[in-house]
């Protein structure tokens, strides 16, 4: 058991599947209480279940699409109000579709902004007041390397990860004067239900399948970082490597992976 987690409240977003669902079973593994938020109601309640089984954690939950903003303030009091204090915040809603940029209804592009930045902005400000106020808290944000990274068919959603990183990068240097920890996850394409919107023809999966992070690996990366001084968490390490060189020669890489990048 972690020691550093043990006993502390932590609150996951897009907690019904994927990362999300996992990363709430490795914290509750590791002693910490939990308040659960997702748009799938009945996937929230049977994770509840599932925790409350096969461990000795407080966990509640909340659901809430967090693009509906006018709601999260309302939701995060009562998580204040049920746990008292608030002590990780791991923003991992989110969604991508892969489309070419022309392709891309402005809905869509218009939705993944309100998902994964302004809906992650919108529930870290609920509670990094609180987290200042105590002196101490973590704030993890999971982005990804298309954030550092752009390829074909994923403008959008790796604008939308630029901005989280870009936020990230920020938030970081703000709060680190009053004690609050902020960590970046910045993690290539990972084996969960992402790709069924993303990726409504199965092409990209087929052709990374190989190559895909498992969700557990990933969570317990994540969970393992909590209240420690982890600056940013790259997966894998590989796909990290490509993101540097791109930062060093970006034309070269363009060019020589251009035909690849369109796999998607």
């Amino acid at each position: 058991m972690n020691d550093r987690i043990k006993g502390k409240n932590i609150i996951i977003t897009g907690a019904s599947g994927g990362i999300g669902e996992r990363m709430a079973l490795k914290v509750a593994e590791n002693g910490g209480n939990l308040a659960l938020i997702a748009r799938r109601l009945p996937r929230l309640e049977e994770l509840k279940q599932t925790i409350e089984d096969r461990f000795q954690s407080k966990v509640e939950i909340y659901p809430l699409d967090v693009s509906d903003y006018e709601e999260i303030p309302g939701v995060f009091q009562k998580i204040l109000n049920d746990f008292g204090k608030v002590h990780g915040l791991i923003n991992n809603a989110g969604f991508g579709i892969f489309k070419e940029a022309h392709e891309v209804p402005f809905a869509e592009v218009k939705g993944m902004f309100e998902v994964n930045v302004l809906g992650l902005m919108a529930c870290t400000g609920e509670v990094l007041s609180h987290m200042r106020e105590q002196g101490n808290g973590h704030i993890i944000n999971i982005a990804s390397q298309a954030g550092k990274f752009a390829t074909p068919k994923s403008s959008a959603y790796s604008a939308s990860k630029h901005a989280v990183l870009g936020y990230t990068n920020s938030l970081r240097m703000e709060a680190a004067r009053y004690g609050v920890k902020v960590t970046a996850v910045n993690p290539g394409p990972i084996a969960t239900d992402f790709f069924s919107i993303a990726d409504e023809s199965g092409t990209y999966v087929k052709n990374v399948e190989k190559w895909m992070l498992k969700p557990d690996f990933v969570a317990e990366k994540v969970v393992d970082a909590l209240f420690t001084n982890r600056r940013e968490i790259n997966l894998p390490r590989w796909m990290n490597a490509g993101s540097v060189v791109y930062q060093l020669i970006p034309s070269f890489v363009e060019k020589v992976g251009n035909k690849l990048f369109f796999k998607k």
